[in-house]
């Protein structure tokens, strides 16, 4: 075999590789866990894990003794401000992506391709809620006050200045936000880093909706 056969085989070789070693690392990261020992505490406070089967956010209370909400999201920038709640849905993404897909049957592979490929626009998206149903989809994770306060104080730390956007509907509102998205820091991994943050057991990357929640589904 010619030297010029021999690079275009290694070469050939090493893009077939690729896909085979993102799936490793996309199977080892939802897989392993970081934080092993950890253990819910048996009294605490109460966040939950929620996933709309693509991306994933964590819901806390809009105000408890330990961090009031009310000051960075206000009811008045809702679209109908009486819908405020009791809990808040934290998400994080690429701006383009969020504000163009109200629905998944609105997502197109040019959003897709452009969020994956990175951005330095990104959006905070809060719905306002009232008492969770805990289901699959949704699951409850205990803290300590200490790791509240800590992951509170992250999450606020990812506003960024800037006017408020109307959400899809009455209850939800998008905010300016830090942070670049991309393929390897995507909304999910967003959700699964704060939790690793605190402390909590959950997998070392978590870039899809259920390498978060296979965690917390019992």
């Amino acid at each position: 075999m010619s030297r010029r056969r021999r690079l275009a085989l290694k070469i050939g070789l090493g893009i077939a590789a690729i896909p085979c070693l993102i799936g490793i690392a996309f199977l080892g990261g939802a897989m392993i866990s970081a934080n092993n020992a950890w253990r819910p505490p048996p009294a605490g406070v109460t966040i939950y894990v929620f996933t709309n089967g693509v991306h994933t956010g964590l819901i806390l209370p809009s105000v408890n003794a330990l961090h009031d909400w009310r000051g960075r999201v206000k009811a008045s920038d809702l679209a109908v401000p009486p819908r405020a709640g009791t809990f808040l849905l934290f998400g994080w993404g690429e701006r383009n992506f969020y504000l163009n897909t109200p629905n998944w049957s609105d997502v197109r592979i040019g959003s897709v391709l452009h969020a994956a490929a990175g951005s330095g626009e990104t959006l905070m998206h809060v719905d306002h809620l009232n008492a969770p149903a805990i289901g699959p989809d949704l699951q409850p994770v205990i803290l300590t006050a200490a790791q509240y306060s800590a992951l509170a104080q992250m999450i606020d730390g990812d506003f960024a200045d800037g006017e408020s956007i109307h959400g899809y509907g009455p209850n939800d509102v998008f905010y300016p936000a830090h942070g670049s998205y991309s393929a390897i820091w995507t909304c999910n991994e967003w959700t699964g880093a704060k939790l690793r943050a605190i402390g909590v057991r959950v997998g070392i990357w978590t870039p899809a909706s259920w390498s978060v929640m296979r965690w917390f589904r019992p």
